[in-house]
């Protein structure tokens, strides 16, 4: 608010919960610029409701929930915030990756309960070691990078799949090895996703390729739920095809309470939380700010995801400021 209200009046939802879509409609009907969230879902009808818009500004690295190609031919500008939560959603991905493999939930949940009589037994909650073991990271852009540099510490073998592989200097620097998805699935202790929702990626683990991991093998997923299969996965851990699973994301946010994955006690599950730090947060939010400053001020902003929106309204038309 602080790098917004200086040039702009300002219409806030007090709400912690997304406004419903009616709710949107009516709201932006008279707005010049918008600033939403990864819940809000900015469709072409609330697109057709808002003819001064010219700016959707999300705080968030992805933009599944905005009708970028709908936004483009109406000349609106829309922006993002990557990179910024890249170190955050990482040291994240670690912690899930602990947890899984150490059943941290798991035993969280049985002190709570009450259940702790034994004060230490041989086979008491055995885990799997991390350290030396193979990472298998799914999508080495900004994220999957980060996981791969924390994985030295660990001494671990790393093996990555990306449709574009990236420059051997980066492979080199990062000590890891490019294969297929099969090879990835087949060979590593844990597998984490870092690729984003795409019509490509939907289901991009499934039944098939959960059946293609080890039997001590863990899933990790802080991308986006429908990039995982649940209905599979939940069959996967129920018959131990693998070892257990950690998710940050789900197909249907927030969790449905019928969700198999919730009675699962080697499903780790965490409220879409890989980018909850004050400092992350706090950043997505100033840089959403500047980026539609920036439009309304007709300068490019920092982040843009539509580049061609410039040739349906060049930044001169744009700018109000």
């Amino acid at each position: 608010m602080d790098v917004v209200k200086p040039y702009c009046e300002v219409e806030v939802n007090q709400s912690e919960h997304p406004p419903t879509k009616a709710e949107l409609v009516l709201r932006v009907s008279d707005k010049d610029g918008l600033i939403c969230l990864v819940t809000d879902q900015i469709d072409n009808d609330v697109l057709a409701s808002a003819p001064q818009l010219k700016a959707v500004s999300s705080i968030s690295v992805g933009f599944n929930h905005i009708d970028v190609s709908e936004a483009t031919k109406r000349g609106i500008y829309v922006t993002y915030t990557p990179g910024v939560l890249t170190d955050a959603t990482a040291d994240f991905t670690w912690a899930l990756i602990m947890a899984t493999a150490r059943r941290v939930a798991e035993a969280d949940r049985y002190v709570r309960d009450l259940k702790w009589k034994i004060a230490w037994a041989p086979m008491m909650f055995l885990g799997s070691e991390v350290y030396g073991r193979t990472l298998g990271i799914i999508g080495l852009g900004r994220i999957g990078s980060a996981v791969a540099e924390r994985a030295k510490g660990f001494r671990m073998k790393l093996m990555y799949y990306d449709p574009v592989r990236a420059p051997t200097q980066k492979e080199k620097e990062l000590g890891i090895e490019y294969t297929s998805l099969e090879k990835v699935l087949k060979q590593a202790d844990f597998v984490t996703v870092h690729v984003p929702y795409l019509p490509e990626t939907h289901h991009m683990i499934g039944r098939d390729q959960l059946r293609m991991m080890k039997p001590t093998a863990h899933l990790v997923n802080t991308a986006r739920g429908p990039i995982v299969d649940e209905a599979a996965l939940a069959t996967a851990l129920k018959e131990k095809w693998i070892a257990g699973a950690a998710l940050d994301v789900f197909a249907k946010e927030p969790i449905e309470s019928q969700n198999p994955l919730l009675h699962l006690e080697n499903a780790t599950v965490t409220p879409h939380i890989a980018s909850a730090t004050v400092e992350s947060r706090f950043s997505m939010a100033r840089i959403a700010a500047e980026n539609l400053i920036a439009v309304l001020k007709g300068e490019k902003p920092t982040f843009l995801v539509n580049a061609e929106v410039m040739t349906v309204r060049p930044l001169s038309r744009a700018r109000m400021l």
